[in-house]
């Protein structure tokens, strides 16, 4: 799932602030608007490559990702074309080597969808295509997502083979009836045997839950949270229930705890991650020391991503401008495009200077402990004094660490994240 998505007291800072040369806070230097700014990007940002695959068994009702439920026809699969696809993907990355020649990737996330349904000689000829194609970081994270349902010990044995060192496990729960609810095809004994055989396969293992669940108890939640727990995997993702648009819940909404509820569940799942070794370092992301995901923490500190498949996303940065790029959604259009224009997208644009500020913070006050102040300038090319009404705002409200070297949010910013967010819109 991309994001690219997957959705809580400072000393007040002057009108001008900004950072000098040795990194220190500085008002000396008045900026110009943000309207006029230019962007100058010193260096570039890491890169990473995403990679989408829309297909799935059965569309789950809360989902509003792009996946697409594949049809049978008796033991026939119609529209999912595993062959097809894959050449459709290479062609893809090859239309956007040329905006990043001579970068090296550190990264990949293959999400979906339901990626696990590939075969391992499919994701072996799809790996082998991008070594042959991109200099990858020899020791790169592969991540790819899994739904229990689709987990078989051989299967997982390739797709180790042929790469992939972490397997992101779509649990949401252990209890057969919320999963029923959610629609999910496999249950509480699947789900414990898809874990029990990834942790024989892979150098990481993230599981992902959900909370906030139709009828969820705390006891409920505290189940499922101390079941993971029992695995001792190095990542846990915890996602609370929403109701997303065009979603089947969202025209058909169930009974959910309330907001109080929610909370309680909440400050129980911090409370229990905690005490068995889990640091919490971005709003749903719980991980052992050195185990966070490296690919997402990209994500959250502004960095590059080249996307490719049926509707990803990418962003990429040159010295002076900052780029996004859609592909078509759908992936028959998708496939049908790559095969006869030699290229699938359907937007691609420069961000505007005065979208930039927005687009970092929303990401990087993700990150429990925030970023580098510097990282900002870094990584959107302007002065930091364009998001100083923000920081003065967010100062005086109490939802920004007082710390300057630092853009991080308090633990009250944290729990009004949107509010905190909504400071820096243009």
């Amino acid at each position: 799932m991309q994001s690219v998505t997957e959705a809580r007291h400072c000393v007040s800072l002057s009108p001008n602030y900004s950072l000098a040369t040795n990194g220190k806070p500085s008002v000396t230097n008045l900026q110009k608007p943000l309207q006029t700014q230019a962007v100058n990007l010193i260096v570039l940002p890491p890169l990473a490559l995403y990679i989408h695959f829309p297909w799935c068994e059965k569309k789950c009702p809360y989902c509003d990702f792009n996946s697409h439920q594949i049809k049978k026809d008796g033991i026939k699969q119609i529209g999912f074309d595993e062959k097809r696809y894959i050449q459709a993907l290479i062609k893809d990355l090859e239309t956007e080597l040329p905006n990043v020649w001579g970068r090296q990737v550190h990264s990949i996330f293959i999400g979906g969808g339901t990626p696990s349904l590939l075969s391992p000689v499919g994701m072996d000829e799809l790996l082998c295509a991008i070594r042959a194609r991109v200099n990858l970081e020899p020791d790169a994270e592969i991540t790819m997502e899994a739904n229990p349902g689709s987990i078989e010990a051989e299967k997982f044995a390739g797709f180790a083979k042929c790469g992939i060192s972490r397997i992101s496990i779509g649990v949401q729960s252990f209890d057969d009836e919320k999963l029923k609810v959610l629609g999910r095809i496999h249950n509480g004994a699947e789900a414990k045997r898809a874990i029990a055989i990834a942790l024989e396969h892979f150098k990481s293992v993230n599981l992902d839950l959900m909370y906030g669940l139709p009828n969820q108890s705390l006891e409920d939640a505290k189940t499922d949270v101390e079941i993971a727990l029992s695995f001792g995997t190095p990542h846990l993702s915890l996602y609370n229930l929403t109701l997303e648009p065009n979603t089947y819940f969202a025209n058909f909404p169930p009974q959910l705890p309330s907001d109080d509820e929610v909370d309680a569940i909440y400050e129980q799942n911090l409370d229990l991650l905690t005490k068995a070794g889990y640091a919490r370092y971005e709003v749903s992301a719980y991980a052992k020391k050195n185990q966070e995901c490296k690919h997402n923490l990209n994500y959250w500190r502004f960095g590059d991503y080249i996307g490719i498949g049926a509707g990803a996303h990418g962003k990429i940065s040159f010295p002076d401008r900052i780029t996004r790029q859609v592909r078509e959604r759908h992936p028959e259009n998708y496939m049908s495009a790559m095969e006869n224009k030699g290229n699938a997208l359907i937007e691609s644009k420069v961000i505007e200077p005065k979208d930039l500020p927005f687009e970092f913070m929303l990401n990087a006050l993700r990150l429990t402990g925030g970023v580098e102040t510097h990282t900002f300038s870094e990584r959107t090319g302007l002065p930091l004094s364009v998001i100083s009404k923000g920081l003065a705002e967010g100062s005086k409200k109490g939802l920004l660490d007082e710390n300057p070297s630092k853009l991080k949010a308090t633990d009250l910013g944290l729990r009004y994240l949107n509010n905190l967010q909504e400071l820096f819109l243009d």
